[in-house]
């Protein structure tokens, strides 16, 4: 709701009215109850190009899911609430769209405003991925900035319900390290063509962050993705 509150929808409307492609803004909510869905069903009363998507909470993997499942258009971006990574870093990448399947943005290593505990736990993520997971081109999994093509994005995301099972309810919070390194390894098992590209970004604190507890949750899920691959449930 904060977001929200900071005029964010704004923000991204603003920019993209004023571009030459037809677009369209699905806003997924994740069974928010403080306000939120109230306030983007108002703002989109005004707003034809915004649409709403009401599920239950599912954590972020289904409602980013839910929403690039229900899109409409040939490029698909799913893009954090917070706009940490603002809009206008779409253009970017849409002149890498044509020669790959999916574009992701790619945060540096610095991280401008990041607190210390947030650099170590980002830095020892990215090195035990690859070790243990593995999508070595890519060195940034977590950028919350991903545009797809229309058919990958159907596959991959087709797929991804699949291996949840369809996703069900949860409490509490499950902003989870492993959803984007599944999505990134499904799409190079399958065949797809890659490309990371250097966006701006700042941090912006939207949750209590635990480095203990965060970064053991993110190890778990490390081992759960490794022991899936080896399974070949990505194939």
């Amino acid at each position: 709701m904060i977001n929200l509150q900071k005029g964010v929808l704004d923000k991204i409307e603003s920019f993209l009215k004023k571009q030459d492609y037809t677009w369209e803004v699905v806003v997924s909510d994740d069974g928010s109850n403080d306000g939120s869905v109230e306030f983007v069903e108002k703002f989109i009363k005004e707003n034809p190009h915004f649409r709403l998507l009401k599920n239950a909470h599912l954590g972020k993997a289904g409602a980013v899911t839910t929403g690039m499942l229900e899109g409409k258009g040939d490029y698909r971006l799913f893009t954090d609430m917070d706009q940490a990574t603002p809009i206008e870093e779409i253009n970017n990448l849409l002149p890498y769209i044509k020669d790959y399947d999916i574009v992701i943005g790619g945060r540096n290593s610095q991280r401008k405003g990041a607190p210390i505990t947030r650099l170590i736990m980002a830095n020892g993520m990215i090195l035990l991925r690859r070790i243990i997971v593995g999508i070595p081109q890519v060195k940034d999994t977590q950028c919350g900035f991903k545009l797809f093509r229309k058919e990958p994005a159907k596959k991959i995301f087709k797929k991804i319900k699949e291996i949840k099972k369809g996703f069900h309810q949860i409490s509490g919070s499950a902003v989870k390290a492993g959803f984007d390194v599944e999505l990134l390894l499904l799409a190079e098992n399958l065949g797809y063509k890659i490309k990371e590209v250097p966006v701006e970004w700042l941090y912006v604190e939207t949750r209590r962050v635990s480095p203990v507890k965060d970064s053991v949750e993110g190890l778990i899920d490390l081992f759960r993705i490794r022991f899936n691959k080896i399974k070949g449930i990505y194939n």
